[in-house]
């Protein structure tokens, strides 16, 4: 049979290889267990005991006792959890693992002796760990919405701004933050995907994407670098809070998934070119 680079590596081999992995298994444990804690804590917990209504966004409502509201409300809460630091290190963790994983087993060598193309080794890893990001949000997703229907049933949503969306609507704004985190997100899957080409520790491409993306946070609440802040990867993280308007405000979400969408070709263009020209040793 001719040799085919396009047919080198599938997609379903490499999704099967990265999907059996531990680290996939508890990566996506890690985002199951968010929700299953957090209704625990809130059932069984001193705030699961408080008196009086609470409403998303209201001054005197605590993020634990909104969260009982019912499971529109709840995945909310989870989405406001999960959005700085967790999805962040599940996606991290997906993309930054993926490259340099196989330079420290020494395997990189042999697929590209396969012969695996090296962009198309690539590749085929990106779209994996684009997958795998995928699903952690929709299993997070998924979960809170299971989690907050048997722990506190099915109700309205309440707004920041007050307004109230029956279960039909509701499903349908929380629907565009999964859609908006996965894109805000990129960002973060470019940068952790990079860092894995450029160094064969798969350790220090999670790690040093996960710090990049802490250190944006902070600059982010420093209010003395005026307009700097809106160019830091983390500056539009929490913009999916306009799809809770009772007349979506699609301006920041728009500029948000705009530059993260630029930041991410941009860093998977660099990965490209710097991993062609790489000295493939390990």
């Amino acid at each position: 049979m001719m040799y085919q680079a396009s047919k080198t590596l599938p997609y379903r081999v490499e999704m099967y290889r990265q999907i059996k992995r531990k680290r996939t298994l508890f990566s996506y444990l890690f985002v199951i267990s968010l929700p299953v804690i957090v209704a625990l804590a809130v059932k069984f917990g001193t705030s699961g005991k408080s008196t009086g209504p609470t409403r998303f966004g209201s001054g005197t409502a605590d993020l634990i006792g909104l969260a009982t509201n019912g499971a529109a409300n709840f995945t909310a809460t989870m989405f406001y959890f999960a959005t700085p630091f967790l999805l962040v290190a599940v996606i991290s963790i997906f993309n930054g693992d993926t490259v340099a994983s196989e330079a420290s087993w020494s395997t990189l060598r042999y697929l590209l002796a396969a012969p695996v193309p090296r962009i198309r080794l690539l590749v085929q890893k990106l779209k994996v760990s684009l997958t795998l990001s995928g699903i952690g949000i929709i299993l997070l997703s998924a979960t809170s919405w299971a989690v907050g229907t048997i722990t506190f049933g099915l109700a309205p949503l309440q707004t920041p701004l007050g307004a109230t969306f029956h279960n039909g609507v509701a499903i349908s704004r929380l629907f565009i933050v999964a859609i908006y985190l996965s894109i805000s997100l990129l960002a973060v899957a470019g940068l952790a995907f990079y860092l894995s080409v450029a160094t064969d520790v798969p350790l220090g491409a999670v790690g040093g994407a996960i710090g990049i993306m802490i250190l944006s946070n902070i600059l982010d609440a420093i209010t003395g670098l005026g307009a700097i802040r809106n160019w830091l990867p983390t500056h539009y993280s929490f913009s999916w809070f306009d799809a809770m308007a009772p007349s979506i405000d699609w301006t920041a979400m728009i500029r948000g998934a705009s530059y993260s969408l630029i930041l991410f070709f941009i860093l998977i263009s660099l990965a490209m070119v710097k991993f062609a020209k790489k000295d493939v040793t390990s």
